[in-house]
């Protein structure tokens, strides 16, 4: 077993969780000690919800151990149906309460309620987070969906599967594609589980295909409504202008219907955008992407293909999808990273030099270190990438909206890169305190001859000039500079970085 301080997934019971809190008249039982109780801190402060998520936990405690915890258990179960009357419940315990053995199924069976109570068998310790919501979602569909029926189905309808209580901008996502179905004509039967109640997924037979927003929820499920009920299912993703398109052509294909209403309309600004901005700070900037693998994968199509960036890599930590990512990965000749270790993705940062980042919350605190620009485009997320506007990825507007992420940390670097010009200026330079300061000079500091940080090669010094002319260079490529000056000077045993040193560096690693 590996520790590790961050983890890009939770246990598989906080998957149930994000399912169950999606939903309505659904009530999740976990069997849980206390500490383990922490819904109420992820759905209300960084999801914001505005009720207390549906989860009763057993709570119990160390003096509880001794006793009889099934019991335990068993009471809680009763409460939460006494007191919530849901249409429907889900049963499960968390990875700690997992080693009791206590058998939540049997227990609630046992009970007799007059309600579907649905087990969730979530190995904590094999699996993680995005497998247990779709287990969650695939349990609750395969118990409430009932049998295939010969009732005639509406062509031009579908359901919408997969978006979740805290996923990455999933409600906004969602707005966009009903927005893109109605623009088609096209029905929209049942949304689950974000938003849909137990009888709600005794429906979703009556569609005549299924949408799949987010394959990491959706897929198992929307695989088994196929089998059992004849349900065909688009998977693409409406990301960026050419995924959006993509998207209404298999949903018109499919409803048959006809997609022009919806292409031949404004659609998005991202392409007359990327055309126009100035190709010498985007085009050919070496981006490197990690995430869940519908948005990794998604995100490194839009970078290449829509904005102009060149891919240097990419990566996931869902290993259920390794196969979509690294195929994604090979047709931009790079071997893709899959792997839950965020030290090994910040040493593949590094060693990648990229330009930008485009990533979870961690690679944000990774770039930053490095002193690379970032975005930040999938779960996990800070609450700040919950924003309380209409934000999303999917959809022509979320085109816009990707384009503003991918592009504007450059765009503050090419601002960085003005004020570095106009450093000795005499009335704008770093020796000025600013106007609204009265303009006074700054005290000078005493030189001194700066000492890179020591390695066990060779210890490399800079001279005071070269250090001055490496504040030339745009902040976001610094790095970079340092980084490959220093490698110069080692490789040919100079004890002093001077100006012509850092210039002799450029030319080598720019042939």
């Amino acid at each position: 077993m590996q520790l590790t301080l961050w983890t890009y997934e939770g246990p598989p019971h906080i998957g149930a969780m994000r399912v169950a809190t999606a939903m309505r008249g659904l009530h999740y039982v976990l069997h849980a000690p206390q500490g383990d109780t922490y819904a109420d801190l992820l759905f209300t402060m960084i999801e914001r919800h505005g009720a207390r998520p549906p989860v009763t936990y057993t709570t119990f405690q160390a003096r509880d151990l001794g006793a009889d915890t099934a019991e335990i258990f068993k009471q809680a179960v009763a409460a939460a149906y006494g007191r919530f009357r849901p249409q429907a419940m889900i049963v499960g315990a968390s990875c700690t309460a997992e080693l009791l053995q206590d058998d939540p199924a049997g227990l609630s069976r046992a009970l007799g309620l007059p309600i579907p109570v649905i087990p969730l068998e979530l190995p904590a310790y094999q699996k993680k987070e995005n497998w247990g919501a779709a287990e969650t979602f695939y349990r609750l569909v395969r118990t409430l969906a009932g049998p295939r029926t010969d009732a005639p189905r509406i062509q031009a309808s579908c359901n919408i599967l997969g978006p979740t209580s805290l996923g990455f901008r999933h409600r906004d996502d969602l707005r966009e594609v009903r927005g893109l179905l109605g623009e088609l004509g096209i029905a929209v039967n049942v949304v689950a589980p974000l938003g849909a109640t137990p009888a709600d997924l005794g429906r979703l037979g009556n569609a005549a295909f299924n949408v799949v927003l987010y394959p990491e929820v959706a897929r198992s499920a929307a695989q088994w409504l196929e089998r059992t009920h004849g349900q065909p299912f688009v998977e693409t993703t409406p990301i960026g202008v050419k995924g959006t398109t993509a998207f209404v052509e298999a949903v018109a294909a499919l409803a048959r219907v006809d997609p022009a209403p919806v292409l031949d309309g404004e659609g998005s600004r991202l392409p007359w955008y990327s055309r126009s901005v100035d190709s010498t700070y985007l085009t050919g900037k070496r981006v490197f992407v990690f995430g869940d693998a519908t948005h990794a994968v998604a995100a490194a199509r839009v970078a290449s293909r829509e904005i102009g960036f060149s891919v240097v890599g990419l990566g996931t930590y869902s290993r259920e999808f390794a196969r979509e990512v690294r195929a994604e990965a090979s047709l931009h000749s790079i071997e893709a990273l899959i792997t839950d270790d965020y030290l090994a993705v910040e040493a593949a940062i590094a060693a990648a030099q990229p330009e930008l980042v485009l990533g979870t919350q961690m690679e944000r605190h990774v770039a930053k270190r490095l002193g690379i620009p970032c975005a930040v485009i999938s779960a996990p997320m800070h609450v700040q990438d919950v924003p309380a506007r209409h934000a999303p990825q999917m959809g022509f507007e979320g085109a816009n909206v990707l384009f503003d992420t991918f592009v504007h940390p450059l765009m503050m670097g090419l601002e960085e890169h003005l004020l570095a010009m106009f450093r000795d200026d005499p009335e704008f330079h770093d020796g000025v305190a600013p106007s609204h300061l009265g303009g006074r000079p700054r005290e000078e500091e005493a030189e001194t001859i700066v000492a890179a940080p020591a390695t066990a090669v060779a210890p490399v010094v800079w001279s005071i000039e070269a250090e001055r002319e490496l504040k030339k260079v745009p902040f976001f490529v610094r790095g970079k500079a340092r980084h490959n000056t220093e490698r110069f000077a080692r490789e040919r045993a100079l004890p002093l970085i001077t100006v012509e040193t850092l210039y002799d560096a450029k030319a080598h690693f720019s042939r």
